[in-house]
């Protein structure tokens, strides 16, 4: 729960959001200089969004298409018990999982229970020959034993306070805004 009486706090803004994106798919590149065998997935509904922009930078550096697809993990989640309906979105995937390596893609990265869902998702989908993790904004309160390889921004939050990546129309992050959470 946020705080009503503390206004969202800007983290960053649309130059710098743009900067942590080039930041991002520069990590991924240097880590796979040729792409061969690269697919993107982005968890719903953020890291869609983010893996698209993703897609468009790696394939200015890798000079071809990136494959992309989207997964939705609300099946998925540990926390079923405590919602009325989760929200489904589609998920999507022009591609088999097998013989690839698959960067997980999400917008802001916290506990690591997504993540979690996710990696349950795709196992029930294929078995890819690897998972990483790119991530826009890392905050650093992991419950779980999980990492990103890679990270556009960390942040540093309390555990109660919420961060959100805000699209535009065309779905390009343009900031991102910290909520304050509430007394513990």
């Amino acid at each position: 729960m946020t705080d009503p009486l503390l206004p969202p706090r800007l983290l960053l803004s649309g130059s710098q959001v743009s900067s942590a994106m080039d930041r991002l798919a520069r990590s991924i590149a240097d880590a796979h200089p040729a792409g061969d065998g690269v697919v993107l997935v982005g968890v719903q509904t953020g890291g869609v969004q983010v893996a698209r922009h993703l897609a468009r930078n790696l394939e200015a550096l890798w000079s071809r298409a990136v494959p992309l697809g989207h997964l939705d993990v609300s099946m998925h989640r540990d926390d079923l018990d405590r919602r009325l309906a989760p929200a489904v979105h589609p998920t999507w995937l022009p591609f088999e999982l097998e013989g690839h390596t698959v960067v997980l893609v999400d917008d802001v990265f916290c506990s690591g229970r997504t993540i979690r869902a996710a990696l349950d998702a795709l196992t029930d989908l294929g078995r890819p020959n690897r998972v990483e993790l790119a991530v826009l904004i890392e905050r650093r309160h992991h419950e779980l034993p999980i990492h990103a390889n890679f990270v556009g921004q960390a942040v540093d939050t309390e555990p109660r306070d919420r961060v959100e990546v805000e699209f535009d129309a065309e779905g390009n992050a343009n900031r991102v805004l910290l909520e304050p959470g509430g007394p513990a």
